[in-house]
């Protein structure tokens, strides 16, 4: 039956992140002993605060529609979140709410990009960029970054691929699946290029803000080059932060009329964010936050204890990451073993009890992601069953 299916969705296939888990789970089912490392979800309890304005929303029965693009007390939540943790002083009205941050992705790229508009996204690039940048109708340009260089390009790099038809250029830092972190000193270069180039605008992914391991603070792109602000829509929310994933909140900010635009697709997409996550995620922005900085050094540890693990295991390698809760493993030397296709590596391992998600899903080298965001022992009995599998 795919000849019923729009011309659109051919051009996309499932997450395979989201493929993986559902598969581990359906193994799961079946009494299989696996250990997820495929998704990218904090196993930490959501802040009590957080819980206790959920359960005061319901309550108070706040279970009726909401504005379309988020009520006017996350906005401002958003705004301040966006002034205190990125730089970026912003005004409520410039502030759209989503169900999660793929939404806001998804909605500015689906109101802006059509048939020969180009897109540039950096790679190893998180699954869903690609995706919906050919569902909207337009053309992927790859720009290739190496672990050689921290999966950071040039200024050079990046204009060499700016044509007349480019329409966005995605921003993800920290990164997801690599986890790494753009500094000033990178962001200085690419504003030199976009200077140069007034029609391209810019998509700054910054939904792991929090989570920085070297001790330098985040850095994004519309808060150090105010000039281009015009043109930047910066993405955030509440879910690899404030372990809210099942809450479904994201939350952007930029250009008046991008955000205008947004919202009228939503308006008919699906309308407002639940109203009870949205009291939920006014308290995540404006409550609490010194706890961030305690789950900051678990993931930390954690991160340590996996790097070492894989560097350990004979045929795997990964560099450390500087943010986010991922590794992005180098498995070439036994691409042969595996016919050269990682996603039959990431079954064997899946055979061993393990669930990961092949680096060729994010247009990586031939190897798997891990997501370290999970409790300390689990990760030693996963990184056991990875190397029993490969010896």
């Amino acid at each position: 039956m795919t000849d019923r299916l729009s011309p659109a969705l051919s051009r996309i296939a499932a997450s395979p992140t989201t493929a993986m888990t559902d598969r581990a789970s359906a193994l799961r089912a079946e009494g299989r002993d696996i250990i997820s490392l495929s998704v990218g979800e904090p196993d930490f309890a959501t802040p009590p605060h957080v819980l206790a304005a959920a359960h005061a929303a319901l309550d108070a029965g706040d279970t009726r529609y909401t504005p379309v693009t988020g009520t006017l007390a996350l906005k401002r939540a958003a705004a301040e979140h966006f002034a205190r943790d990125l730089g970026l002083p912003t005004d409520p009205a410039q502030v759209i709410v989503t169900a999660g941050g793929k939404q806001a992705i998804f909605e500015a790229l689906a109101a802006t990009v059509g048939p020969g508009d180009e897109v540039i996204v950096p790679a190893p690039w998180w699954v869903s960029y690609p995706q919906m940048v050919r569902f909207a109708g337009g053309t992927v340009v790859l720009l290739e970054t190496r672990a050689a260089d921290g999966f950071r390009f040039t200024g050079a790099e990046l204009e060499a691929l700016v044509t007349p038809r480019t329409r966005w250029l995605l921003l993800n830092s920290p990164g997801n699946p690599t986890g790494a972190v753009f500094p000033a000193a990178m962001l200085d270069e690419v504003a030199d290029v976009l200077r140069r180039y007034p029609h391209v605008l810019v998509l700054s992914d910054d939904i792991y803000a929090p989570l920085i391991y070297t001790g330098a603070p985040h850095v994004t792109l519309a808060a150090r080059h105010p000039d281009l602000a015009d043109r930047v829509l910066t993405v955030s929310g509440v879910s690899k932060s404030h372990a809210m994933t099942g809450f479904r909140i994201g939350v952007a900010t930029g250009p008046a009329w991008l955000i205008e635009a947004m919202g009228r697709l939503q308006s008919n997409a699906c309308g407002n964010p639940a109203s009870i996550s949205q009291a939920a995620a006014v308290a995540a922005f404006a409550g609490p936050q010194d706890f961030l900085g305690q789950w900051r050094e678990v993931f930390r540890r954690r991160r340590d204890q996996v790097v070492a693990a894989v560097n350990a295991v004979p045929g795997l390698s990964t560099p450390v990451p500087d943010g986010a809760f991922y590794c992005l493993v180098d498995a070439a030397p036994l691409a042969d073993r595996f016919g050269g296709d990682d996603n039959a590596l990431a079954l064997h391992l899946l055979e061993h009890g393990v669930a990961v998600v092949a680096a060729s899903a994010f247009a990586g080298p031939f190897g798997f992601r891990i997501s370290f965001a999970a409790d300390e022992v689990v990760l030693a009995e996963a990184m056991r069953r990875i190397g029993a599998a490969l010896a």
